[in-house]
This record gives structure tokens, sequence and C-alpha cells, in this order.
């Protein structure tokens, strides 16, 4: 919108540009909407073209009734008569016939043309326009991390868990040390996830049960589960299990926030029952996240938990912020003293 101020600022002594847009809908209706807030950017929209009939589209009994000027084949032959400055295409992009054949009667103007994608309908997770040498790129679906926030997120993730080691390395050796003596069996839990790109990593975790699971059968852990360890439930309680996660940050394979990964027989089983499940491995894999803030930590026992938790980490990878990020962090701590689904 700022962009559209600025190639409109020229526009001198205060004249108003006639305007017409191609395509009524709610993309279309909601772009009459900013011309009517924005007065900076001087466009005075005169009307809708649409094939459909003006009775069909006053059916519509949210909306006012607009301004339906004609078919989109008359489109062209009003801009001529009217001397219409500025023309917007809102069409889907189903129409493209009807798009490419109005372009070509809109050749004998001298208009400005406009194509508004109607892309809102996708479910758009940093969705982007730009350029590869010339030719335009409409991004979709694109992770939060790339160009210089890939470096900021980076930096941040070795700074944070450079010191956070420093602090803990007391800590994580007195807990490897009680591992040892209360239970049989190796102080790291080391479990194949995955990671960035939905390619296998290994991750670390202080062990808390009896058993090590890491195969095609993955059962959660639940309320009084018999294989947790006395140790292991203080552990898990307290989130202490995930302590050696820092490492996988500095190796490049985590994240100190991001979704939080999941077991591969776990992945492979939600990814079939929840729509974008997978977009979630367009970013690394998090100590912590949005959705353990939220309520959603520890177990998944029915389906509905688990698309809750989904549609968090989705959510973070529409709206991911360096401050967004140092908010989890503090919240996380409140979260794990309170919580008590961990287990």
């Amino acid at each position: 919108m700022a962009s559209l101020v600025l190639q409109r600022w020229p526009f001198t002594k205060g004249e108003t540009s006639r305007a017409v847009i191609v395509g009524l809908s709610d993309l279309s209706r909601k772009l009459t909407h900013k011309f009517r807030q924005n007065p900076l950017l001087r466009v005075g929209c005169m009307g809708f073209f649409d094939d459909r009939w003006s009775e069909r589209l006053s059916e519509d009994k949210q909306h006012q009734p607009e301004t339906l000027l004609g078919s989109i084949a008359s489109a062209a032959e009003f801009v001529k008569t009217y001397n219409v400055q500025h023309i917007y295409i809102a069409l889907p992009l189903s129409a493209q016939p009807r798009v490419m054949a109005l372009l070509d009667e809109l050749r004998d103007t001298t208009a400005s043309i406009y194509f508004v994608p109607d892309i809102v309908s996708f479910d758009l997770i940093q969705a982007n326009i730009s350029t590869i040498d010339g030719i335009p790129i409409v991004a979709i679906c694109e992770s939060p991390f790339v160009g210089i926030n890939s470096i900021i997120k980076r930096i941040s993730d070795v700074v944070l868990s450079l010191f956070i080691l420093l602090l803990i390395a007391p800590l994580m050796l007195l807990i490897a040390i009680g591992i040892k003596l209360s239970s049989p069996g190796p102080v790291l839990f080391k479990q194949r996830r995955y990671g960035l790109d939905g390619k296998e990593i290994v991750v670390y975790k202080f062990r808390s049960m009896t058993v090590m699971e890491d195969n095609e059968q993955v059962n959660q852990a639940t309320r009084n589960d018999p294989r947790i360890t006395r140790l292991g439930g203080f552990l898990r309680k307290t989130s202490l299990d995930e302590l050696p996660q820092f490492i996988n940050v500095l190796q490049g394979h985590m994240s100190v926030v991001g979704p939080r990964p999941h077991a591969i027989s776990h992945n492979e089983m939600y990814r079939s029952l929840i729509k974008g499940y997978m977009i979630r491995h367009k970013v690394k894999p998090g100590i912590t996240g949005w959705a353990q803030i939220n309520g959603f930590r520890g177990e998944t026992d029915v389906l509905e938990k688990m698309q809750a938790r989904i549609d968090y980490d989705l959510d973070y990878l529409r709206n991911w912020s360096l401050f967004l990020d140092l908010l989890i962090i503090f919240k996380t701590i409140s979260v794990v003293i309170r919580d008590k689904n961990a287990y």
C-alpha cells in the first residue's frame, strides 16, 4: 500500500484518477474499501465489470449493492469511452483465458493495468512478491528464515545456546550423575526426528525412561506411565530432560524456538491425518515453541490436540519476529513451572 501511495504521489493538483475493477468478489470489495480509506491514493472506483447477472450479484445480502458497469467483454470499450486511467483485474487464476483476451483489447488504451492475484483463499505462509531476473514470482508458502532473517535467527540461536549452556553446565553434570546412579542405562537418549525440510536429525535428551524407543512404533508417554523413572518424572515435568538439545542448536540441527520435533513414526502418522502438517518443517525444530506456551505441551491423546498444536506452529511461521522468539522464551519459564500437562 505504501508503494502504491508513492506511485500516486506525483498525481498533481489533487486530482482523483478514474478506475474500474474487473471481477466482483470479496477481494475486489476489499480493494475498493482500501481506496476509500486512503485518500492519498487518489483513486476513485467507478464500478465493476463481471460476467454474472446483476440480480445474482445482489443476492449477496452481506454487502451493499455494487455498481456493475457491464460484462468483462465490455470493459475495454468503457475504458476508451470514459478515459479510465487505472484498471485493476481481480479475477481468479482459473480465468486466465478471459484475462488474456481483455489484455489484448486494452492494448488500444493508455490506461495503467494492474493484476490483483486472488491468492487470499490460499493458506498463506510468509506470502510475498519478488522477481527472478525480471520474472515476477508470488510466494504463497515460504520459510520466514530467508535472507537477512536467516542470519538473525542463526546468530540469536548460537548466542542464546552458548550463554545458556555456560549457565547450566553444572546442573547438567548433576543430572547426568543422578541418571547414572538412579537407573541402569545411558545418560543421553538419542532419537531420530524430522528437522529442516523433513530431513532426519538425531535429537538429544536426558534419559527419563527405562526404554529407548526409536523405531516404527513409538508410544507417547502418558500420565503415571510405568516406563518413566522416578528421576525421569521430575526431569520431564520441569523440562530439564530437554537441556541437551542446546547442543543440537549449536550443531545447527535445531533452533531455540520453533515447532517441537516429533518422533518419525508420529510424523508419518499425523502427516496423513492433518492437512498442512509437514509445512512446520520449513523451519528448524525448536526446544520450545508457540504451541507449547499456549497450552499444547505434553501428550496429544486425541487428534484435536495435535491439530491445535500444528495450527499454532503454522501461526508462528506466518508471524515470526525476533521479538516473538524472545517472548516465547520468557513465557516458557512460567509455563514449565505451572503446567500440569507434562509428564
